[in-house]
């Protein structure tokens, strides 16, 4: 049995017949093996450059007819929020005006900080009036600009819409404000032996509002499946700023158009989420994380089948990170993998609410897999600050790539067959005109993150990723963006993944609840074609 042993496995020839009672003989890889791992989320602070140029130049966009903000307008939201909630200043917005990464910059000159969804419906009625252009900001996390103001736009964060306001422990529903982050959401409801079913990096930064809104994939969508079947019901405001209530509870509710679906994902552009109501899955009470080394991708996709086969409703993560990836989290971060070196690596995830269940099906997993040679290495953890260890290894990839200079990043679906071939057909096409190219992801759910670092933004480089990327993606029936959302990045690049009616409708949609276009403009639907 597992127990609290964390033990370093390598494939025996052949292997024993009690796997896992074997590892027992093994001693634990040493302390020095892993660096000291900070908490599982992603810095937020821009790593990139500490000034990148204006996204509207970069992008040659043209500003839409909006109205700026007049020392009238600014003078209405003091009154409505006092002046420690409505903020002005170059250096108090800049870190509001820029992504995490560094890659795209807006002017805005006025950030917005509401606690109540009366004042949010406030905000928004009175910037529809005056044809004041609004960018929602939640924990500023995404990677395609989403969150951003690309010229002027008044930003409305929700960082201090952070309350909890209830826990239906008989059916296992949160229900709170938008502005909660991820990681202080699942600490609550923990107490109550519950988990929030989305996992990301950037739990620790996070809010679930900016999470539903661009329908956050993350670490387990595997096993809790995504946010449109885990959102029971939300709340939000129109740009009319006419709220919008449906925080429905219950888990069956067949009355006419699901409207709580044109929120998740449409990116702030349709309205400002300020409630939401998620159903909680039990807390697993047993977790184990395996770390498995492996020669070939074809090996990594016989590893998963066995994985889905053998592991079944215990399996709840199953990551895939490249050599690439791993080998500059050891460089640029002095983290220290407790395996060999590999081409491939995979994080296996199980988690139930019984250990020794658990650890039988794991061991029959293990045993197999190496007695089949398809892993050739590996290490099972089943302390947490262990895991948290382990986890870092994949978790931190985007931070240790981005040490680089610059990077071009794409979060696509695949066909599992083809997962790892976009990688290694971009590699070839940019050849030495990088630093790297790397694959890592959900392989479990498809989703892979593609990472290209130069030495700094060339545009030409650029030009050669896009749309090259997103017409391989398309060719093999795959989607142009996972989990991240359109954004500012992909709103041009829709058509390869949408159909020309799909496209018109949305615009429709968008039409009739924003008539105006004030909410989070230049993202998401496709640039008007100058007549």
């Amino acid at each position: 049995m597992l127990g609290g042993w964390q033990g370093r496995v390598a494939r025996p020839s052949p292997p024993p017949p009690h796997f896992l009672t074997s590892l027992l003989h093994f001693a634990s890889p040493p302390p020095h093996h892993f660096a000291s791992s900070p908490p599982r989320h992603f810095h937020t602070s821009p790593l990139q450059s500490d000034r990148c140029e204006l996204t509207s130049k970069r992008y040659r966009i043209e500003r839409g007819k909006y109205s700026q903000v007049s020392e009238a307008h600014l003078q209405f939201f003091r009154d409505l929020l006092g002046p420690h909630r409505a903020i002005v200043g170059e250096d108090e917005l800049e870190r509001h005006n820029m992504d995490w990464m560094g890659s795209v910059r807006g002017a805005s000159p006025l950030l917005l900080r509401p606690t109540t969804t009366r004042e949010v419906s406030s905000i928004l009625t009175y910037c529809n009036q005056h044809n004041l252009a609004v960018c929602p900001q939640g924990g500023n996390t995404g990677i395609v600009g989403g969150s951003v103001p690309v010229f002027d736009e008044v930003i409305v964060s929700t960082s201090l819409m952070n309350q909890v306001e209830s826990v239906d422990t008989w059916s296992g529903v949160v229900t709170c404000q938008a502005g909660c982050v991820l990681e202080a959401l699942d600490q609550h409801v923990a107490q109550f032996g519950l988990i929030i079913p989305l996992d990301l990096g950037a739990k620790g930064s996070c809010q679930i509002g900016g999470n539903v809104s661009t329908n956050a994939g993350g670490l387990r969508v595997l096993r809790y499946g995504g946010l449109h079947g885990s959102v029971l019901g939300l709340e939000a405001v129109l740009a009319s700023g006419e709220v919008m209530d449906c925080l429905s509870t219950v888990k069956k509710d067949n009355t006419g158009y699901d409207l709580k679906h044109l929120f998740i994902g449409s990116e702030g552009t349709l309205g400002i989420v300020t409630k939401v109501a998620i159903s909680c899955p039990p807390r697993p009470a047993a977790v184990n994380l395996a770390f498995l080394g492996l020669s070939s991708f074809e090996d990594t996709l016989s590893t998963y089948k066995s994985a889905r086969s053998q592991l079944g409703e215990i399996l709840s993560s199953f990551e895939l990170i490249d050599c690439v990836g791993l080998d500059s989290v050891e460089e640029k971060l002095k983290l220290k993998s407790p395996i060999a070196k590999h081409p491939f690596y995979v994080l296996v995830e199980t988690s139930g609410s019984n250990a020794d269940h658990d650890e039988e099906k794991l061991h029959n997993f293990l045993n197999g897999v190496l007695k089949t040679g398809v892993v050739k290495d590996g290490t099972v953890v089943t302390e947490p600050s262990r895991m948290a260890e382990v986890w870092s290894l994949r978790e931190r990839v985007y931070e240790a790539l981005m040490m680089d200079g610059y990077t071009y990043e794409h979060d696509i679906s695949l066909p599992l067959p083809v997962f790892y071939k976009m990688v290694e057909d971009m590699r070839r096409h940019l050849g030495s005109d990088i630093v790297r190219c790397c694959g890592f992801g959900h392989m479990g759910d498809g989703n892979l993150h593609l990472i290209v670092t130069a030495r700094q933004f060339d545009e030409d480089v650029l030009n050669r990723i896009v749309p090259t990327l997103f017409e391989w993606t398309a060719q093999h029936k795959g989607s142009i963006s996972a989990e991240h959302g359109l954004g500012l990045k992909k709103r041009n690049y829709i058509h390869y993944s949408k159909s020309e009616a799909s496209i018109r409708l949305m615009k429709q949609v968008k039409q009739l609840m924003d008539p105006k276009g004030i909410l989070n403009p230049y993202k998401v639907l496709p640039e008007e074609k100058m007549k």
